[in-house]
């Protein structure tokens, strides 16, 4: 008679994930980090950049590439970007031409810089200066809802994962269309709450607390690895209470929130001794008009690097067949609490 492997035999093997967020599956192949390397290595970001840059398009008082010049900001500074990807005055327009579709789309692209510093990103700040950032996404949240359907709210750092310019700043783009991600998290998170009358990520966050792959938790915010983890150390960050927007979080959520994120990303630089990239972004209810009970904000961390200087490629298995990942989340939850556990709040911080 056959037995069947215990959890622990099954993820010390080679298994399949389900990431009940998505409704996709990945494959877990563990401990492959161990492999030889022989191919590209990232490049160290430079160190000990200035505090302003008279070349950086998004210093205080210097010029765009379109001419215009930013404000002596002190704080934080939003604008319209100088090559945005949607633009509100797109003409509506459609076409259907048998399998053949396409539909314009309307919307608009914003930069924001989270500090007047060239040489800050948010791990460095004070808890303060994040708890600004957050109100900042709360109140572009709330005024670009006003005109569309989505608002993404997101952060590319480092060169690796994009960011054009090491300037700690972010962006918001709206649209008015539903994307494919928040398609897929708006499907299933309405089954769950029709099946049990309850937020899916509430329910995931309740059953991930205390557990092997926590990184934080406290009764208004959970930090953790998810099970489904497609990239090496991605986290996901959710308020433990219903919440569907940024701007519904109260002050001790966004207080909490700030301090929470500090953790983490000073967890993240930390890990491997370097400033870590990633894309991170929050998903929050449309602003459609359509009733979404079942819709919990929350954030995800998408860091690339396996290694301190070799990052995690999507490249053939995972582009022709499914996301694969090198090390289970229980591992990459360990290496990454011990890293926040070790990385000290009062640790030099030049935001103050």
């Amino acid at each position: 008679m056959s037995r069947v492997p215990s959890p622990a035999v099954l993820l010390s093997q080679p298994h399949r994930r389900y990431n009940a967020l998505t409704d996709e599956w990945l494959l877990v192949s563990a401990e492959r980090t161990s492999r030889p390397w022989l191919g590209r290595e990232e490049v160290p970001p430079p160190a000990n950049l200035p505090t302003y840059d008279p070349s950086c398009y998004l210093c205080p008082g210097n010029s765009r590439a379109n001419g215009e010049r930013n404000p002596v900001y002190n704080s934080t500074f939003v604008f319209t970007n100088d090559f945005a990807a949607l633009r509100p005055d797109t003409p509506e327009a459609s076409v259907q031409d048998g399998l053949l579709r396409a539909e314009s789309g309307r919307g608009t692209c914003r930069v924001i810089c989270f500090s007047p510093r060239h040489d800050l990103s948010l791990s460095l700040m004070g808890a303060g200066q994040v708890r600004t950032v957050v109100d900042l996404w709360a109140s572009q949240t709330a005024s670009l809802g006003e005109q569309f359907e989505w608002v993404q709210v997101f952060e590319n750092r480092g060169s690796a994962m994009g960011a054009s310019n090491p300037h700690p700043h972010g962006q918001i783009w709206a649209g008015d269309a539903l994307p494919r991600e928040a398609e897929k998290e708006d499907a299933t998170g309405r089954r769950h709450f029709e099946a049990t009358g309850r937020r899916l990520l509430l329910d995931y966050a309740d059953q991930e607390a205390g557990g092997p792959r926590e990184l934080g938790s406290d009764d208004d915010w959970l930090t953790v690895v998810p099970y489904w983890a497609t990239w090496p150390f991605e986290t996901l960050v959710i308020p433990r209470r219903p919440v569907s927007r940024l701007p519904d979080l109260d002050d001790r959520a966004r207080d909490l929130l700030a301090d929470r994120l500090l953790g983490l990303l000073r967890g993240y630089d930390g890990l491997f001794g370097a400033p870590f990239p990633y894309s991170m972004g929050w998903h929050q209810a449309p602003f459609d008009g359509v009733d979404r009970p079942h819709w919990q904000l929350h954030a995800h961390f998408y860091p690339p690097l396996l290694r301190a200087t070799v990052r995690k490629f999507m490249v053939g298995y995972e582009l022709l067949s499914e996301p694969q990942r090198d090390i289970t989340a229980e591992d990459a939850a360990e290496r990454l609490r011990s890293a926040i556990n070790a990385a000290s709040p009062s640790a030099a911080q030049p935001g103050g």
